[in-house]
This record gives structure tokens, C-alpha cells and sequence, in this order.
């Protein structure tokens, strides 16, 4: 069975698309952003790869 690992990254959103590939350098996925908890215009992405 597939084990995972999660991560929660505040996204800027001048910086979107920096942020999201340096995390995908590392072996992340982007799995959903969202708006943050306690601001909408603040985002979230939730990420995930694969357990060694």
C-alpha cells in the first residue's frame, strides 16, 4: 500500500507559481488550493508525495 506525506504551504500570490514549482522540485504534488481560514484572499495549497 502507498504511503503519503502531506504538506499545508501559504501561497503569495505574486509568488504562485515560484512557490508551487520549488515544492515540486522536491517531489511534492499540488493536491487543492483554497482560501485560507482566516482570510479568503489568502491562499493554501495542500501538497503530498509519496513516503520513502
Amino acid at each position: 500500500m502507498t504511503k503519503w506525506e502531506y504538506a499545508t504551504v501559504p501561497l503569495l500570490v505574486h509568488a504562485t507559481k515560484q512557490i508551487l514549482d520549488t515544492w515540486g522540485e522536491d517531489g511534492w504534488e499540488l493536491v487543492q488550493v483554497v482560501p485560507g481560514p482566516n482570510n479568503p484572499e489568502q491562499l493554501v495549497a495542500y501538497l503530498k508525495r509519496e513516503k520513502p
